[in-house]
């Protein structure tokens, strides 16, 4: 896939960035060298490569799920400027 100088600009509206020609320019190169880049990655042959999760054999270190505080509402809701029965009273956003 090649982008030209169109593509570019085309881009560049979409995402509301007004751009010089000689940025187009230098962005349309560079955009089509990480594409050639991506070819290139495609074009490996990966048939019999089984998928792995870590490029090492790492191994998450995970702790157990425990609780470890217990939550305390009244402290907690004691910076709310408004509440009713426990809950964050906010104003309404939609109509």
């Amino acid at each position: 896939m090649s982008l030209n100088l169109s593509d570019v600009y085309r881009i560049a509206h979409l995402a509301r960035i007004e751009i010089t020609d000689a940025q187009a320019r230098e962005a349309a190169g560079q955009l089509n060298d990480i594409f050639a880049m991506i070819e290139r990655i495609a074009r490996v042959d990966t048939a019999g490569v089984v998928p792995m999760s870590h490029p090492l054999d790492g191994v998450q270190r995970l702790r157990a799920d425990a609780v470890t505080e217990v939550p305390d509402r009244e402290r907690t809701m004691g910076n709310a400027p408004a509440r009713q029965d426990g809950l964050f009273l906010v104003p309404r956003v939609i109509e």
